[in-house]
């Protein structure tokens, strides 16, 4: 596929591309302008994770980081006014697709403090002061699936603040996460707010559900365990799809699409293939969908640009995906209890981690 395909895929599919990935060598170099130029890359997340890689031991955060620490006391101020600079100048990069698109795409997301993931009002006073630090409009505030996120999230829309939601990886997140946003959107309207201008998304995270899974299964070592290696991410990824559809192109949303509600797309994320034995494309190819969101790492969208092919879509693949379902609760992988809970406490410990480290650095620096 040439770089010239790829960059079409929205016009084409209806797919949205997202870099997962942000650092201010990307910026500076003029890397991120490129990545939209020629690949089609119309928005951006990050992470304290991206944040962590992108700050440790880099020259382009020292004189900042040392100005910043004459000025707050506090560590984790001095790490916002810091990545702000990041987040405000991605945005400026992004926001021509932010006008273009009437504020489907061009987004960037910032994560609030993993500390905070169990506490909602904590939650809300920080994705508040993240806005208006921020001061641009295609921010998106990224807010962890768990209980309290999801009810920080729906007040959150209720406020008109958009929001991504992220660790999502059970089929039954989804689905609260999309009914918490449409009773947001009710309470918006409800207060006279502009319904059109709050945008939200999903984050269905891919490549560790398999990982998972796959140990799973593979412990279990039946003939039936083992022939659903690989298949739990995807099938997980179809039917939150047809959740979305069935959702959001049905009668009970018509109502709120008449006055100017947006949908909230599923976004696709760790979509870097983590087993070798898997295509490096797996989680890009066999999610192409209209009105869906695949995040990358730079790593997956040069390998999805050098031989990924645009064929594959969801719609098809429901009793297929279905049948998935069932074989994995019949050789007993709890998809929407277990795993799904231990998915998302390692990704809280995961952020927590590179965050503390994070911070740790900055302190030290």
């Amino acid at each position: 596929m040439s770089q010239h395909e790829l960059s079409k895929l929205y016009a084409s599919q209806g797919q949205s591309l997202w870099l997962d990935n942000l650092s201010r060598e990307l910026l500076t170099a003029g890397r991120l302008a490129e990545l939209i130029a020629h690949f089609g890359i119309r928005g951006l997340t990050s992470n304290p994770a991206i944040f962590k890689k992108a700050i440790v031991g880099s020259p382009y955060y020292t004189t900042d980081i040392a100005v910043l620490k004459q000025q707050y006391d506090d560590i984790e101020s001095v790490y916002e006014h810091l990545v702000v600079k990041d987040i405000q100048q991605a945005c400026d990069v992004l926001r021509p697709i932010w006008d273009e698109s009437t504020a489907e795409d061009g987004w960037v997301s910032w994560e609030a403090s993993p500390r905070i993931a169990h506490n909602a009002a904590s939650t809300m006073v920080a994705a508040s002061r993240l806005k208006q630090l921020t001061d641009r409009p295609n921010l998106l505030i990224k807010v962890p699936a768990t209980d309290e996120g999801i009810a920080a999230f729906e007040s959150l829309i209720a406020q008109g603040i958009s929001v991504n939601v992220t660790l999502i990886f059970s089929l039954d997140q989804v689905k609260r996460v999309f009914a918490a946003y449409v009773r947001g959107l009710k309470a918006l309207q409800a207060c006279g707010g502009a319904l059109n201008e709050v945008r939200a998304v999903a984050s269905l995270f891919m490549s560790r559900v398999d990982t998972l899974v796959d140990q799973q299964l593979t412990a279990i070592g039946t003939a039936d365990a083992l022939a659903v290696r690989g298949k739990a991410a995807l099938a997980l990824g179809g039917m939150a799809y047809q959740h979305y559809r069935d959702l959001f192109e049905g009668a009970d949303f018509a109502e709120l699409t008449q006055l100017g509600a947006r949908s909230q797309y599923l976004l696709w994320a760790s979509t870097g293939t983590k087993n070798p034995a898997y295509s490096d494309v797996l989680y890009v190819e066999n999610l192409i969908a209209p009105n869906t969101i695949n995040t990358l790492p730079e790593a997956t969208l040069l390998a999805f640009a050098d031989h990924g092919r645009i064929a594959s879509s969801l719609k098809p693949r429901r009793s297929e995906d279905e049948a998935v379902w069932a074989q994995l609760d019949e050789v007993g992988i709890d998809m929407d209890g277990a795993v799904g809970h231990q998915l998302l406490n390692e990704g809280l410990d995961l952020f927590a981690q590179a965050f503390d480290e994070l911070l740790v650095a900055i302190a030290q620096s």
